[in-house]
């Protein structure tokens, strides 16, 4: 749950009827208050400059232009804004351009109502969120493959660090990897550190795009080697 006082929460979405029912879910919680709804990227960012919310609620295509676009403006004029995507589109590049512009979560709308509460308010308590229906199919091929790694992570990163960072992925807490490997909460602190400095990213979110853009790579070289 959130802190007393509710989390203030911008709409954006270019369909009159996604906007209806996410106000309707939202308004029914009180530590959520909805402060505003936009319908375009240029009402998004102004929008989003004007009220301050804690979280802009967002889809990523829009009839003029690129929610992605929009966030990095967003994030750009105010920082104390977090961006989390709610889109209709399973896209790893999307999710990965959405991340590294700053966004800190990318839900699919197939999400439910206790799912996107939760989101929100991690989001706006600064954690990174990310749908599982977006990792979960990448980790089972990466699993059927016998977790080989790419070319480059096996370059970047030690096999244990590769484990850390697929669980990372999976959006497991520093205790449930250190359950799962058998590392005490320090030593899973000090790998994710050694990752993060790697992959030259600041945030759980971004290892875990990074992640899947590399996976979602590797399963695409084998692809079309196997096609040749």
């Amino acid at each position: 749950m959130p802190s007393m006082r509710p989390v203030s929460v911008l709409i954006v979405d270019d369909h009159e009827v996604v906007r209806v029912g996410l106000q309707t879910v939202l308004s029914r919680q009180d530590g959520i208050s909805v402060v505003g709804e936009a319908s375009t990227v240029t009402s998004a960012i102004v929008e989003s400059c004007r009220l301050k919310p804690d979280v802009v609620l967002m889809d990523v295509r829009f009839p003029d232009g690129s929610g992605v676009d929009a966030c990095r403006a967003i994030r750009d004029s105010c920082p104390a804004t977090r961006v989390l995507f709610l889109s209709s589109y399973q896209d790893d590049e999307a999710v990965f351009a959405a991340v590294f512009e700053g966004a800190s979560g990318y839900l699919l709308k197939e999400v439910n109502a206790e799912g996107l509460l939760r989101a929100i308010y991690a989001v706006a308590q600064g954690q990174s969120v990310l749908d599982p229906a977006i990792t979960q199919p990448l980790l089972a091929r990466m699993r059927l493959k016998k977790g080989e790694a790419s070319e480059s992570q096996r370059t970047a990163l030690s096999t244990q660090q590769h484990r850390v960072l697929a669980l990372v992925a999976e959006g497991k807490t520093n205790k449930e990897i250190g359950s799962s490997l058998d590392l005490s909460d320090k030593t899973v602190k000090n790998y994710i550190r050694f990752i993060f400095q790697k992959l030259k990213v600041t945030r759980r979110a971004q290892a875990a795009a990074f992640f899947i853009r590399d996976s979602s790579s590797g399963k695409r070289s084998a692809d079309n080697h196997t096609s040749q």
